[in-house]
Formats: structure tokens, C-alpha cells, sequence
């Protein structure tokens, strides 16, 4: 997060300075492509340039801090996946993308490749149990976990009250604790039933 400097980067961002928005895309982005891998796979890139286009239409009219600009970012990122998936008329596959990070564009290993790969891996792994959870627990698990969000926030993203927010990330957290317990199978048919039985 950009903290202290976050207000003085988006003013001149606002203002039209191209660096300054391109700090603000090399700091969210990264999050906000880990959201969508969960909540919308191999549609995940497409939706964040879609997203930073109508960021870059409406930057002028943001006001708020830098947690605002985040929540901001992701509701446009999730409207624009709504909208893709009530055109397409079916929901989108969910896959994790393949570790392009890891390559330069000369199409060898970036520096420091095998740690930056191990990271990615950890990184793919942790985001591929997320997406093993119900959907509207996979989403709320990623904006509070991976994004960063207060639970407010949340709340506001996903129009639920931040109580129904609370209970659902434990219950989410509680079952990836189980799921990586299990060696990483979910609780499903009869074992899910219980398993919110158990949590109610």
C-alpha cells in the first residue's frame, strides 16, 4: 500500500500525470488480479483492464482515502464481471492463470526466478483453496484476506451488513483450516450440511 503517499499520488493522478497512475496500478493491481482469479478465473485479466479503463474514465471524480480507492477499484471490477457473465448467460470457468510472473519478456526466468517462483506456487495454492469454497465465501475470504479490506468494506462490496460478513469469513477460514487438514479436500454433499450445522 502506497500509505502516507497515497493522497498526493492520486492528485496527481487526477491531474493526468501518467507515473503517478502508474504507481496506482503497480501498487492494486497485483491484489486486484488475485480477487479476480478466484471470483472470475480465466476471465480475471480481461476484467481488470476492462476495470483500470473505467478507473481512468472516472479518476477525476473519486474522492477518499486509500482503503475508498480499493474498495472503489473492486466494485467496478466486480460490476464489470457481473455484467460479463449475465451477457455470456452462464458462469465463467474457475482456473488459476499460469505463472507468466515468472518470465521476463524475453521469455527467460525473471531475477531471483526460483524464489519469486516459489512465491507464486505458495501464493496459486493458497488462491486455489479460496476458490474451493462456496463462491460467495471464496469472494469475501479474497477482498478481506487478499485485498485487504475492512469487513465494512466488504460489506459494502458485496451488500450484505458487516455482522453476515463476520460470521461468513470464520466459517470460510474455519473450513480452509479443515480443507488443509484434510490434505486439502473440501467438506462437501452431507459433510457440508453438518459442517454448517456444526458452525450455525
Amino acid at each position: 500500500m502506497l500509505g502516507n503517499r497515497f493522497e498526493q499520488v492520486l492528485s496527481h493522478a487526477q491531474r493526468g500525470d501518467a507515473q503517478a497512475f502508474a504507481e496506482l496500478w503497480r501498487d492494486a493491481n497485483p491484489m486486484l488480479l488475485r480477487y479476480l482469479h478466484v471470483t472470475a478465473g480465466g476471465l480475471a485479466e480481461d476484467i481488470a483492464s476492462h476495470a483500470w479503463l473505467k478507473v481512468i474514465e472516472a479518476l477525476g471524480s473519486f474522492t477518499g482515502d486509500e482503503p475508498g480507492f480499493r474498495r472503489w477499484l473492486v466494485t467496478i471490477a466486480r460490476n464489470q464481471h457481473l455484467d460479463q457473465v449475465r451477457r455470456a448467460g452462464r458462469r465463467p470457468e474457475r482456473l488459476l492463470a499460469e505463472m507468466t510472473d515468472v518470465v521476463d519478456r524475453s521469455g527467460g526466468l525473471a531475477t531471483d526466478a526460483a524464489t519469486e517462483a516459489e512465491e507464486v506456487m505458495s501464493t496459486r495454492a493458497a488462491l486455489g483453496l479460496i476458490a474451493r469454497l462456496p463462491p460467495e465465501q471464496a469472494e469475501m475470504v479474497t477482498l478481506r484476506v487478499v485485498m485487504g479490506l475492512d469487513v465494512s468494506d466488504v460489506a459494502a462490496v458485496m451488500g450484505r451488513s458487516s455482522g453476515a460478513v463476520r460470521v461468513a469469513v470464520h466459517r470460510a477460514l474455519r473450513r480452509l483450516g479443515e480443507m488443509v487438514d484434510g490434505q486439502g479436500v473440501p467438506v462437501t454433499g452431507s459433510g457440508a450440511s453438518t459442517f454448517r450445522d456444526r458452525d450455525a
